[in-house]
């Protein structure tokens, strides 16, 4: 069942994604060479409670970690260590976080130092489906509309999307229902209303569409260890049209 948001709800999310959105300033200023995923985590673990609020991923289903830190072939679910990053590296970094029980997702692929040229590449790609999902998502188009904007776009470059994860309902709980995913199938396919809040996460590989699951049963790679990029934003459908809610603030 899709959850509609009434406007106290929304008010509440959107405290709980300004929040993230912070967060991710802060961590933006930290990737650099010889920095850990570890010490991200910290550094996000720390800033969640200093902002009243409560890691989302860390205990659910097991998940032992504040934030998911996905380095090169990692697609989603990377659990952070102390392995230095280094020059060339990208990392995709996904937290959510509730605050006074509403919940904010978002995820972002950082380059260390210099990335090669076709991961440079692979990053413009991804987020340009997410901005092109964003802007399919205008109040009356169906989450299919969302799809088929991330599928074309990364298709056209010659990228893989994956197909096993997809984005999702968000803001009473860290999954909701609808599913989003990055192409079109045959699931179903729900009109955007107001009061619906979605996550948006492109997952887009530099090879094959195809992943697998490491034995620590969360981390997720590539089935042929190229590179992946992952670009996550939550939006509220609203009367006047789509806000994108984990935006930078100005």
């Amino acid at each position: 069942m899709i959850k509609l948001k009434n406007r106290s709800q929304l008010e509440g999310i959107r405290k709980s994604c300004r929040l993230l959105a912070d967060l991710f300033d802060e961590i933006g200023g930290m990737i650099r060479p010889g920095i850990s995923t570890a010490d991200i985590d910290a550094k996000a673990a720390e800033f969640i409670r200093k902002g009243g609020g409560t890691a989302a991923f860390l205990g659910y289903m097991g998940y032992p970690a504040s934030i998911c830190a996905s380095v090169n072939e990692v697609v989603i679910h990377g659990i952070p260590n102390h392995r230095p990053l280094v020059e060339g590296d990208i990392v995709g970094i996904d937290i959510g976080i509730i605050l006074d029980g509403y919940y904010s997702d978002r995820a972002y692929t950082y380059a260390v130092g210099t990335p090669s040229p076709e991961r440079e590449e692979l990053m413009q790609v991804t987020q340009r489906c997410l901005d092109l999902a964003i802007e399919s998502a205008a109040k009356g188009k169906r989450i299919k509309d969302i799809s088929r904007a991330v599928f074309e776009c990364a298709d056209s470059a010659g990228f893989g999307v994956v197909r096993d994860y997809c984005g999702h309902g968000v803001g009473l709980d860290v999954h909701e229902e609808p599913q989003v995913p990055n192409y079109v199938g045959r699931g179903p396919n729900p009109r955007l209303k107001p009061g619906m809040v979605l996550a948006i996460e492109p997952m887009i590989n530099l090879g094959t569409h195809e992943v697998e699951v490491l034995e620590d049963e969360w981390t997720v790679v590539t089935l042929d260890r190229r590179a992946s990029a992952h670009y996550e934003h939550t939006i509220a459908v609203v009367d006047e049209g789509i806000e994108v809610l984990t935006a930078p603030q100005a």
